[in-house]
């Protein structure tokens, strides 16, 4: 380790009092070579962040290096002054945070921003900072750079805005990028492209990668090799392929076990049980003991010490004593051993009928708010969800997701078309009748803690939907039923005398779903209700939103863009774009055998674990057009590498692949001159 490029030892990193400190990085130690990409691994809470800002030395006002040593080529940054430290930041070392929108000035120009950036580190005194900018603007393939220069972070996708971090980050030339999960609030089609542009930025530039995740697919993209990190400690460290095919430590093996795939579809994933230790604690055994299946006495009792083989490392008792048996993933993707096309065709009629669904934003302009225009953002969706069963609603960002979720709810009202639930059509009913029906169908929303009341105790926050619904008519009745709920949904019954911010992630999860679950309903709306959590904890919530299906018979809309939950919890899925669905059947029909070239894009982008499965990816080159102003013919066929004119001329018609699978593409069109036949 004392020979690489980036060499950390013994690092310690404490937040908050002196009186009872946070360990949030106990006494890690690792090496980064030159022009390699090196992962951290880990969920969120254990120290990976924390381990970036430390070697950037960017902590906040309660963080303090406590030990270690961090070299950083022939330096040792923690004897740096800070006067001295502010050359290497940007010059030698550069980062790429998490959320760029939060990073980026919203007041200031992309321009100007990275043109900042290039006047604390120049490069060419010879060439303007203008002619500097676009030159970066187009190495991170920003389209239009001499337009986007003058604009605003809110005027940029999250795609784009992430190329313009790395692009500052770019500015100084660094020999080494630290990337802060860089792909995480990415559709998977832009995570693809600039996982891809900063493999492509490494070749030409040597430098080397320290990357921060907790996205196993990212990093059997990503990674030559990789640590695992734990409650502030690396617990395995080794190179990729040793690594995916078999993982040693018991964490490492835990989180495999719990990712979703097509191949786990009739069986519960597993799941950690318990949590991430608190970084105040005092340890004395091994930090995963409590979690650990696999735990003896001298794992609670003392420290593990480092197993080393070859280049892979591993900090378990397991090991030292010689019990450290592996085993082989299985791959992400495995055909489905329920034909679900026959079984779908035997039910009965949908709980849920959409036909020609219709939601247009007026675009005003002026003193007077004249109507200049719309944003179509539904424009005439076909959906059908039958009783106890799921529907995916899949595609990126932007697309109309979330708004056909809140208008088949009625919560944004339609602009044409038709909602039947239960055989009742939503779009007619009057508001105090459609209060009265809303009991039959709930939303889950993507961020928790933003959907509930900070003031309000739990208790209080899942009864509220009773208390409108006249359901459990006493106090002490509806007190019952909140604590029934609270255990169903796996949290003890003294949670509802706590408030939001008490809970972790996955909890507040949990609570979201035991609200919706409160007045009895029989749709649940989930909109990316896992996009924010860990791999453990996601396993816990789609275990318990199967559990519930198969108890209460619910059905599911469930909304999100990760492809490994929609193969592990749907029974059909529908592919979104740019407000129309394009191609729609059954999750085994539409994975395994996709056949519009947005769904083949958009799984070819999916990371995948093993390497001998990997597909090649198809790049779609620029973003989703505006709603505002869609393409004509095909909406899709400026992105298409498919495209024929015809693309260009009308849209398609659909075209029916199987009883259970459709798609919207000329390709799949039937010619009148060649019957029975498919023009290609």
């Amino acid at each position: 380790m004392s020979d690489a490029f980036v060499s950390v030892t013994g690092l310690s990193t404490h937040l908050g009092s002196d009186a009872r400190p946070i360990r949030a990085v106990d006494g890690i130690s690792f090496g980064i070579e030159k022009g390699e990409t090196f992962a951290l691994l880990g969920e969120s809470g254990c120290g990976k962040s924390i381990t970036a800002l430390s070697l950037m030395r960017l902590l906040p006002a309660s963080g303090r290096i406590m030990s270690g040593e961090v070299r950083f080529g022939s330096q040792d940054l923690l004897r740096l002054s800070e006067a001295e430290m502010r050359v290497v930041r940007g010059g030698g070392m550069a980062m790429i945070f998490q959320e760029p929108m939060t990073s980026l000035n919203p007041v200031l120009t992309i321009g100007a921003q990275v043109s900042e950036a290039l006047r604390v580190h120049p490069r060419d005194t010879a060439t303007t900072d203008v002619k500097h900018v676009l030159d970066l603007l187009h190495a991170v393939r920003i389209p239009d750079p001499e337009k986007r220069i003058n604009e605003y972070p809110h005027q940029l996708s999250g795609g784009m805005k992430q190329r313009v971090m790395i692009a500052m980050a770019l500015a100084g030339q660094p020999d080494l990028l630290i990337a802060d999960e860089p792909t995480t609030a990415l559709d998977v089609t832009i995570q693809a492209q600039v996982l891809d542009l900063m493999k492509q930025l490494q070749r030409q530039h040597g430098m080397a990668i320290f990357l921060i995740t907790h996205d196993l697919g990212v990093v059997a993209e990503m990674a030559d090799r990789i640590a695992v990190m734990y409650a502030g400690q690396i617990v395995e460290q080794a190179e990729r392929e040793p690594f995916f095919s078999r993982p040693c430590h018991p964490y490492s093996r835990k989180l495999f076990e719990s990712l979703p795939t097509m191949g786990k579809r009739h069986q519960a994933l597993h799941v950690i049980e318990g949590f991430v230790p608190s970084l105040q604690t005092r340890f004395e055994g091994c930090r995963f003991a409590p979690r650990c299946d696999r735990a003896m006495n001298e794992c609670h009792e003392r420290a593990p010490v480092w197993h080393v083989a070859g280049t892979r490392k591993v900090l378990c008792h397991l090991y030292t004593r010689g019990e450290g048996v592996t085993r082989r993933n299985e791959p992400l993707s495995v055909p489905m051993s329920v034909d679900s096309a026959t079984r779908l065709a035997a039910e009965p009629g949908p709980l849920l009928e959409v036909r020609a669904l219709q939601v247009h934003f007026p675009i005003e302009s002026g003193l007077f708010k004249r109507t200049i225009g719309h944003v179509r953002a539904v424009d005439g969706v076909d959906l059908a969800i039958r009783s106890g069963r799921t529907l995916a609603l899949v595609g990126e960002s932007g697309c109309g997701k979330t708004t056909i979720g809140k208008s088949i709810l009625q919560l944004i009202r339609p602009t044409g078309g038709s909602v039947r639930f239960d055989g009742a059509e939503l779009t007619s009913l009057a508001r105090s009748e459609l209060r009265r029906r809303r009991s039959d169908f709930q939303i889950i929303f993507q961020d928790p803690y933003s959907s509930m009341n900070p003031r309000m105790l739990v208790g209080d926050i899942i009864a509220e939907g009773m208390k409108a619904k006249s359901a459990g008519a006493t106090p002490e009745r509806r007190r019952a039923r909140v604590e029934r709920q609270l255990q169903q949904v796996g949290l003890a019954a003294d949670s509802a005398a706590r408030y939001p911010h008490e809970f972790s992630g996955g909890q507040r999860q949990r609570i979201s779903i035991a609200r919706a679950l409160a007045v009895e309903p029989k749709l649940i709306i989930c909109d990316e209700p896992t996009s924010a959590l860990d791999v453990s904890v996601q396993a816990q919530i789609l275990n318990l939103l199967r559990a519930l299906q198969a108890e209460f018979k619910i059905s599911y809309l469930f909304i999100t863009h990760n492809i490994s939950v929609v193969s592990y919890i749907a029974d059909e899925i529908a592919i979104m774009y740019l407000g129309r669905i394009v191609e729609s059947g059954t999750v085994g029909d539409v994975l395994l055998h996709p056949q519009h070239p947005y769904t083949q894009a958009l799984l070819s982008a999916v990371p995948t674990l093993d390497s001998e499965t990997r597909r090649q990816v198809i790049r779609l080159e620029g973003d989703i057009p505006s709603p505002s102003n869609p393409p004509t013919g095909c909406y899709f066929h400026p992105r298409c590498p498919k495209s024929m004119d015809t693309c260009r001329q009308r849209y398609p018609r659909r075209s029916k692949i199987s009883e259970q699978h459709f798609v919207d593409c000329h390709l799949h069109t039937r010619d009148e001159s060649h019957p029975g036949g498919l023009k290609r």
